[in-house]
C-alpha cells in the first residue's frame, strides 16, 4: 500500500520544481548523458580551480580574470540553458548552432584578452576589427542573458539603446548622443562596461559564497539547522512557522536566491504549516517572507554585503554590524507575526515524538557547523573574505570527516563543486549585463541626471521625499532579478540621488539593497510569493499580500535609520553603548507593537481602536528619538494594563 503522506511529499515537490523552473531559468538547464556528461564535469570542475586559484594564491590583473570568467559564463549559458523554453532538455550533445556561440565566444574573448593591454596603451584607439569584436561580444552577451536572466536582458537592452535614442530626449534626462564605436568602446573594451563592478563581484565574491553554500548544502548543513530550528521552536504556538522563518533565514543568506530557497525549503514547510492549521496564504507567505530576508541577513547577507562593501569601501565587519539590526526586527516582526496568528486561531506546536532531541542533533551533526563559524571567526579577525570563503570551503569538507555519517567523499566533493559552478553561472549572467546598465549610467550622465532631476522634484533636504522615490524605483528595478544584481543595478543609480537629500552612504546603500529585495514579494511581480502560492495551492495575489504585511518591518525601517542612522549598529562614530541599547530596546518594542497591531490581537484580541493605536505606538517606538520612545512606552504600558484588566489572556 502506497504511503498517502509519502504520495503528497512527492507531489509537493514536483509542483515546486515546475514553478521554479517556470519562474527561474537556472531550473530549466539541460540534461545531458552520456560522454558529453562527463566532459562538461571535467569542465566545471577546472573552472572552479581556475577561480579559486586566482581568487586567493594565483596573480592575475583585474580585467583579465573578469574577461576569463565572463567567458566561462557564456560558454557555460550556451551549453546549460536551451535556446528557448520547450527545447528537449535531455541530449547527448549540445545543438550545433549553441556549439557555433560555444566557438564565437572562445574567439571574441581570447582575442579581447590578448589585445586589451596593446588598446589600452593607445589610450582606446581601436581598429576595425577591435570594433567588429565588440559587436559581436555585446550580441553573445545578451543571447546569454536571454537564456539565463530572463526580464533583466530588457532592462539592458532598454538602457543600450538609451545610448543612442538619448539625444531625441528633451530635458535633464536627455544627453547628445554617441556613435555606435563609442558606445561598443565604451562597454566592451572600457572598464566601466560589461568588465566593470557587475562582473568583477560575480568573478569574486558570488562565485566563492554560492560554492561554499553548495558544499554546505552537500555536507548536511541544511538537514542539521532544520532540525535545529525545530528543536528551538517546534513545540511553540505556530511552531512550523516559526521553524520555516528560521531555517529559510538562514539558509536564504547562503545562497542568496529568495525563490530557490522557496522552493527548497517550501516543500517541507508550507505543507506543515497547513497541516497544523494555518490557511494555505499564510503559509506561502511564511515561506516566501522569511526566505526573502535571507538576503540581507548576515553575516553572509547572500554575498551582498561584500558587494556594499566594495562600493563603500568599508571593512566587511562594518557592513555586517550595520545589517545586524534591520535584519533582526525584520525577522523579529515575523516571528511575532506567527506566533500572534497561531495564538488568534488556538494552534498548537508539533507534538514532542515530532521533534528531533536536541542533544543527537548536536551529537550527530553540530560538527557541520564548524564551517560557519570559521567563516564569521575569519571574517572577524581581519582575513579578506575571499580568503575566508576559500578557508571555509575546505573546512567543510574536513568538518563532515568527522562523523562517519555525514562524510563527504570524492564523488560528494565532485556533485558539489558542480553544482555551485552551475548555480553561479544565473547570477554571473546577470552580473554581466548589469555592466550594460551601469556602462550606460556612466558614459550617459544618466546617474547624475537622475540624481538632478530628483532634486528639482523634492528639493535639497527632503530625505523622506527622496527616498520614497527611491524606495518605488528600487522595488521595480530589483523585480524579477537575483539579489546581488538588484542591488548592484539600484546603487548605481539611486545611491547619489539619496546623499545628494541628505543620507549617509551606508543608510543610503543598505536603503536600496533592503528594497531591492523586497521586490521579491511586492505585487505585482513577486516572484518569491508566486512560487510559495504554487506550493501552497493559495491565491497568489492574497499570498503576496499577506507577505508585504509579514515583512511590513523591512517596508518601514529603511526610511527611519535613512533618517536617523543609529539603527544601523555601528556606522556612526563614538556613539554611546547603552543610546544604541535603547534604540534595540525599544525598535523590537515598536515591531512587536506593529506585528500586534496589524495581526489584531496583543495579550487579547483588539479592537479597532486599540490596532491603530497599536500601529502608532510601532511607528513612535522603532524611531530612535528619546521623546517618541518614552510617549510608545507610555502608550504600549496603558493597553496592556487595560487588556490585562479588561479579560483573560488568549491561551
Amino acid at each position: 500500500m502506497v504511503d498517502t503522506g509519502e504520495t503528497e511529499s512527492v507531489e509537493i515537490e514536483k509542483r515546486a520544481f515546475k514553478l521554479l523552473e517556470e519562474k527561474d531559468a537556472d531550473m530549466r538547464t539541460r540534461k545531458y548523458n552520456g560522454p558529453f556528461l562527463l566532459g562538461l564535469t571535467i569542465f566545471l570542475v577546472a573552472w572552479t580551480i581556475f577561480q579559486l586559484y586566482f581568487n586567493t594564491i594565483g596573480v592575475i590583473d583585474a580585467i583579465t580574470l573578469r574577461a576569463y570568467h565572463s567567458m566561462f559564463l557564456l560558454l557555460f549559458t550556451f551549453l546549460l540553458y536551451p535556446t528557448y523554453k520547450k527545447e528537449k532538455k535531455i541530449r547527448k550533445a549540445p545543438p550545433i548552432h549553441d556549439m557555433i556561440l560555444f566557438s564565437l565566444t572562445i574567439v571574441v574573448f581570447m582575442y579581447m584578452i590578448l589585445n586589451y593591454q596593446r588598446i589600452a596603451m593607445t589610450g582606446g584607439l581601436l581598429n576595425k576589427i577591435d570594433v567588429i569584436i565588440a559587436g559581436i561580444g555585446i550580441l553573445l552577451v545578451l543571447e546569454a542573458g536571454r537564456r539565463a536572466s530572463g526580464n533583466l536582458v530588457i532592462l539592458a537592452i532598454v538602457f543600450l539603446l538609451f545610448n543612442f535614442w538619448g539625444k531625441y530626449i528633451s530635458g535633464t534626462l536627455g544627453h547628445s548622443g554617441f556613435s555606435i564605436k563609442r558606445v561598443l568602446s565604451h562597454m566592451f573594451w572600457g572598464s566601466q562596461g560589461i568588465f566593470g563592478i557587475g562582473i568583477g563581484v560575480s568573478a569574486t565574491y558570488i562565485f566563492l559564497f554560492v560554492l561554499f553554500g553548495s558544499f554546505l548544502k552537500h555536507s548536511g548543513f541544511s538537514q542539521c539547522i532544520n532540525d535545529i530550528a525545530l528543536t528551538l521552536v517546534g513545540r511553540s504556538p505556530g511552531g512550523p512557522a516559526k521553524v520555516a522563518v528560521l531555517a529559510s533565514a538562514l539558509l536564504g543568506m547562503m545562497n542568496g536566491s529568495a525563490i530557490a530557497n522557496v522552493a527548497t525549503t517550501g516543500t517541507i514547510t508550507i505543507p506543515l504549516m497547513k497541516r497544523t492549521g494555518y490557511k494555505a496564504e499564510f503559509a506561502g507567505a511564511v515561506e516566501a517572507v522569511a526566505s526573502t530576508g535571507g538576503q540581507f541577513a548576515p553575516p553572509i547577507m547572500g554575498a551582498v554585503g561584500f558587494v556594499m562593501a566594495e562600493f563603500l569601501g568599508l571593512d566587511y565587519v562594518q557592513v555586517m554590524i550595520a545589517a545586524f539590526l534591520p535584519a533582526f526586527l525584520y525577522y523579529l516582526g515575523i516571528l511575532v507575526s506567527v506566533h500572534l496568528e497561531a495564538k488568534k486561531l488556538g494552534l498548537k506546536g508539533l507534538s514532542k515524538e515530532n521533534i528531533p532531541n536536541a542533544v543527537k542533533i548536536m551529537k550527530e551533526r553540530g560538527h557541520l557547523i564548524i564551517p560557519l563559524m570559521v567563516l564569521i571567526g575569519m571574517l572577524l579577525l581581519g582575513y579578506t573574505p575571499l580568503f575566508s570563503a576559500a578557508i571555509a570551503i575546505v573546512s567543510t569538507i574536513v568538518a563532515s570527516w568527522i562523523r562517519k555519517e555525514t562524510r563527504m567523499n570524492f564523488n560528494t566533493i565532485i556533485i558539489a563543486t558542480v553544482e555551485g559552478a552551475k548555480g553561479a553561472i544565473g547570477v554571473g549572467v546577470s552580473c554581466i549585463l548589469i555592466g550594460l546598465i551601469i556602462g550606460t549610467v556612466s558614459l550617459t550622465g544618466l546617474g547624475l541626471n537622475f540624481g538632478y532631476l530628483i532634486l528639482k522634484i523634492v528639493g535639497e533636504g527632503q530625505l523622506f521625499l527622496g527616498g520614497l522615490m527611491v524606495m518605488i524605483m528600487s522595488i521595480i528595478l530589483g523585480m524579477g532579478v537575483p539579489g546581488v544584481a538588484a542591488y548592484v543595478i539600484v546603487a548605481a543609480v539611486a545611491v547619489p540621488v539619496l546623499i545628494k537629500v541628505g543620507a549617509t552612504p551606508i543608510a543610503a546603500h543598505m536603503f536600496c539593497l533592503i528594497y531591492a529585495c523586497l521586490s521579491n514579494i511586492t505585487p505585482p511581480v513577486a516572484m518569491s510569493s508566486y512560487v510559495a502560492a504554487g506550493i501552497a495551492k493559495s491565491n497568489q495575489t492574497k499570498t503576496s499580500l499577506i507577505a508585504v504585511k509579514l515583512g511590513i518591518t523591512g517596508f518601514i525601517l529603511p526610511f527611519f535609520f535613512l533618517n536617523n542612522p543609529i539603527l544601523l549598529l555601528g556606522s556612526i562614530e563614538n556613539v554611546p553603548f547603552l543610546l544604541i541599547l535603547r534604540a534595540l530596546i525599544t525598535a523590537s518594542m515598536g515591531v512587536i507593537s506593529l506585528s500586534a497591531g496589524l495581526e489584531g490581537i496583543l495579550i487579547k484580541k483588539c479592537s479597532i481602536i486599540t490596532r491603530i493605536t497599536l500601529i502608532i505606538i510601532g511607528f513612535l517606538t522603532i524611531d530612535p528619538k528619546w521623546q517618541t520612545d518614552i510617549l510608545g512606552i507610555i502608550l504600549l504600558a496603558l493597553i496592556i494594563i487595560f487588556q490585562k484588566k479588561k479579560g483573560q489572556e488568549i491561551e
